[in-house]
């Protein structure tokens, strides 16, 4: 399938999605009575959020709630949660109020500023660091108002120097036309005495199947003086599929100081490691990575942040010795949230293996451009091109005809949708699908893929 009848395909399939599922978020709500969104705002201001919720829950009974309503709910409960002397299971439940009010605001109208400021607020009071900065950059692109802005900052320098514990755990189908990444082509053209003659091949067919993928990971960060961190973390992943020797396992753990440079800057520099196997179990091949990584993060504005990452690890194999030699990669990216509701990334790459096979070595450079929106109906769509080209060393005869080195150019294209209305305890499914297709000078080396994933994601 090209990128072009993707693009198409995954069109329409959000078309359906937004007719079938959204037909009664667009209804227009009754105006709530205006005596008790008098009576709810008094008592906020008063001081009294408890009582202000006492007025305002019986006004969500209906099929549709009226936005007035919706904000009163989240400010009530966000200042009901500041309150001192309540008990930890209290002040979640409160601030898990006060963030669904806030969401199902912002499903409708991603564009509301004010009430992504107070969302990232109930985000940041409870703890979850990761989507309250989100939030609170995403104000940042709005150009709020100077004092907002100064406020703004000062929440994300908070969340700078506390971040502690971070976790991340999921699951997803995953589908793949071509598991092998084969070529579907059945013959070659070899260089003989009597000229240049076709064979066919005798490989496998491209495979294709659906599997299981699961993770888990997390990283704690020690503080160790007013600007550095102790950073030790892990993570484990396994991918399954009927034809077991496309499975894998991966277990990768780091180590190392965190710096924070100044407001806007940090540097990490970590002992880092993998073991991966490939196949059913851990008798089948297998590697490991040892070696460091370095990375760097730069806020050039309120709005776009730089990213810069180093590494060179020892890459040893457990039989296929000719694999073995040091790898370095190195990635730049930039991240511009160019409005409350647009965030574009780029990035570009290089890498290099030093394999003790000459023919096994080779370098890759890469750059990829995405783009992220939050639209109407509560859909949050995504995409990026990504293109890698990679240079092998070493005579690739009989595949390059006429003999000499090989080279790849694989271009593929990525689109992402998911719905943040949709949740089941905080999480709505996502749907990626990927179309990647190779083009090399070396005979039996194209191939084209058709892959997707099915994964649930954190509520925004």
């Amino acid at each position: 399938m090209s990128g072009v009848s993707l693009c198409r395909a995954l069109a329409l399939v959000v078309c359906v999605a937004v007719a079938t599922a959204c037909g009664d978020a667009i209804a227009a709500p009754s105006a709530p009575p205006a005596g008790e969104l008098t009576e709810a705002r008094a008592l906020i201001r008063a001081g009294k959020p408890e009582e202000a919720l006492t007025v305002l829950r019986p006004l969500t009974r209906g099929r549709t709630v009226d936005a007035a309503v919706l904000f009163q709910i989240g400010i009530a409960a966000l200042g009901a949660a500041q309150k001192p002397g309540l008990s930890e299971e209290t002040r979640d439940t409160l601030l898990d109020e006060a963030i669904a009010a806030f969401h199902s605001m912002l499903v409708g109208r991603p564009g509301l500023i004010r009430v992504r400021l107070e969302l990232a607020r109930a985000f940041f009071l409870k703890g979850e660091d990761s989507l309250a900065r989100r939030h609170f950059e995403q104000v940042l692109a709005g150009k709020p108002p100077a004092g907002v802005a100064l406020n703004v900052n000062r929440f994300l320098a908070q969340i700078r120097a506390r971040k502690r514990w971070s976790v991340h755990v999921g699951a997803a189908l995953v589908p793949d036309s071509n598991l092998s990444t084969r070529s579907d082509e059945k013959t070659i053209l070899i260089d003989t005495q009597f000229g240049r003659l076709p064979f066919t091949y005798q490989g496998d067919e491209p495979e294709s199947g659906i599997g299981l993928s699961v993770w888990a990971g997390g990283e704690y960060q020690y503080p160790l003086a007013d600007r550095w961190r102790l950073r030790a973390g892990g993570a484990i992943s396994r991918r399954e599929y009927k034809a077991s020797e496309f499975d894998r396992l991966t277990v990768s753990g780091h180590v190392g100081p965190r710096w924070l440079v100044g407001r806007a800057s940090e540097v990490s520099v970590l002992l880092s490691g993998l073991h991966q196997w490939t196949g059913s179990g851990v008798e089948d091949p297998s590697h490991y990575d040892v070696g460091l990584r370095v990375e760097g993060r730069h806020r050039l504005s309120r709005r776009t942040t730089a990213n810069l990452g180093v590494s060179r690890h020892e890459r040893r194999h457990d039989r296929d010795f000719h694999f073995d030699g040091p790898v370095t990669d190195v990635t730049a990216g930039i991240a511009w949230v160019a409005s409350p509701t647009v965030r574009i990334d780029t990035a570009a790459g290089w890498g290099d293996r030093r394999t003790e096979r000459e023919r096994e070595r080779h370098s890759w450079r890469w750059m990829r451009l995405g783009a992220t929106a939050l639209l109407p109906w509560g859909f949050t769509v995504g995409g990026a091109g990504t293109l890698r080209w990679t240079d092998y060393e070493g005579n690739w005869q009989p595949f390059v005809l006429g003999g000499g080195s090989r080279s790849d150019l694989v271009r593929s294209i990525r689109l992402n949708v998911h719905n943040r209305a949709f949740t089941v305890a905080g999480f709505s499914p996502q749907v990626s699908m990927v179309q990647e297709q190779r083009t090399s000078n070396a005979q039996l080396h194209d191939y084209d893929r058709l892959s997707g994933e099915l994964r649930f994601v954190r509520l925004f």
